[in-house]
């Protein structure tokens, strides 16, 4: 009965990405069109909530193209192993607390390992690979060039989030995401706000930053720069495949923004939860505020898309090997005199 339950919770959170994922992309128009004084999307269905779903269609309609001197196989796979890395990333996310429904005890998280983040981070280090083979396989120069921006991105950016979180475990002693939600229990511990973005306001701070590399928005969006790589990694792809890699992308925005939730802001965890008699009830109160904590980030994602401008790929690299890396080195300096000297 416990492998039912798991698989239906897999089969759920499946469903939830990508109907976020998709969804997403009009949240994205109309932020866009809010910032801009437009109106966006309104034609399909009542305010144009429809619109994903003709997104959707076009998509699977369109025709299929491979270029006549692409890897046939490794064209297809560039895209499924970016969707697919993007998906299993959830895995280790606590979704909730424990679920009693009658002698049944569901607990709202696919898999409890004791590494929850090197399982992330092993995650994100894969996806680059679904960009890097796509943009190799479609023998297109700019396709090529994305995809070298893409790797070499992501790897000065991963050292920097891998950074930040030291600093983060040396405060939780922990790797599991699982314990270092419930260490953030409620809002208030101990005479001090128990979320750790307030016990790691740097660390939050890089991580996010990484988080934007990571998933290559804006102003992080060299990989696929329209001014000067036509539509960078992707540009040869058409149809549902184009359509794995932009969800891939949302997908990704909506697991980091998970990951930010959980590790710097209470995941589940909510003030004043322990008033609150019902177990059940907490669990689904902690559900939808975990969910409204990540609909918060995306929107940041999204209001950030419209407000900066892209960097210079050298301003990119320098931010990365030059501030960022520094300022996770002394975030760590600084935590673990911390925690020698001051909370020992």
């Amino acid at each position: 009965m416990e492998l039912i339950f798991k698989l239906a919770l897999v089969v759920v959170i499946f469903l939830i990405s990508l109907v976020i994922a998709m969804y997403s992309t009009y949240a994205e128009r109309k932020v866009a069109a809010f910032l801009q004084d437009r109106i966006g999307p309104n034609r399909a269905g009542p305010w144009g909530i429809l619109q994903p779903l003709a997104d959707g269609g076009k998509m699977f309609l369109k025709e299929e193209i491979i270029p006549t001197n692409a890897n046939t196989f490794l064209f297809i796979v560039g895209p499924s192993l970016a969707i697919m890395t993007a998906c299993i990333g959830s895995a280790v996310i606590p979704w909730g607390q424990q679920l009693t429904i009658g002698k049944y005890v569901i607990d709202l998280q696919v898999a409890d390992i004791n590494v929850g983040i090197l399982y992330i981070f092993g995650v994100v280090s894969l996806g680059v690979y679904g960009i890097m083979i796509g943009g190799w396989a479609s023998n297109n120069k700019y396709s090529l060039l994305g995809a070298i921006r893409a790797a070499s991105q992501n790897i000065s950016y991963e050292i920097a989030m891998g950074l930040s979180i030291i600093a983060l475990l040396m405060v939780t002693g922990t790797l599991s995401l699982r314990q270092i939600a419930e260490q953030q229990h409620g809002f208030w511990a101990n005479g001090w706000f128990a979320w750790n973005a307030f016990k790691q306001p740097l660390g939050f701070l890089l991580f996010l930053i990484c988080a934007f590399a990571e998933t290559n928005r804006s102003p992080f969006d060299l990989p696929e720069c329209e001014t000067e790589l036509v539509g960078g990694y992707h540009t040869e792809y058409s149809s549902m495949k184009l359509g794995f890699y932009l969800f891939a992308e949302y997908i990704n925005m909506f697991i980091s923004s998970a990951v930010m939730a959980t590790l710097f802001f209470g995941g589940y965890n909510f003030p004043f939860m322990d008033l609150i008699h019902s177990a059940n009830l907490v669990t689904i109160i902690g559900v939808v505020v975990l969910f409204v904590k990540i609909f918060a980030f995306i929107f940041f994602f999204m209001w950030i898309r419209w407000t900066i401008p892209r960097f210079r790929y050298d301003q990119l690299m320098d931010l990365g090997w030059k501030v960022l890396i520094p300022l996770a080195i002394a975030n760590i300096i600084i935590t673990g005199l911390w925690t020698t000297f001051i909370r020992g």
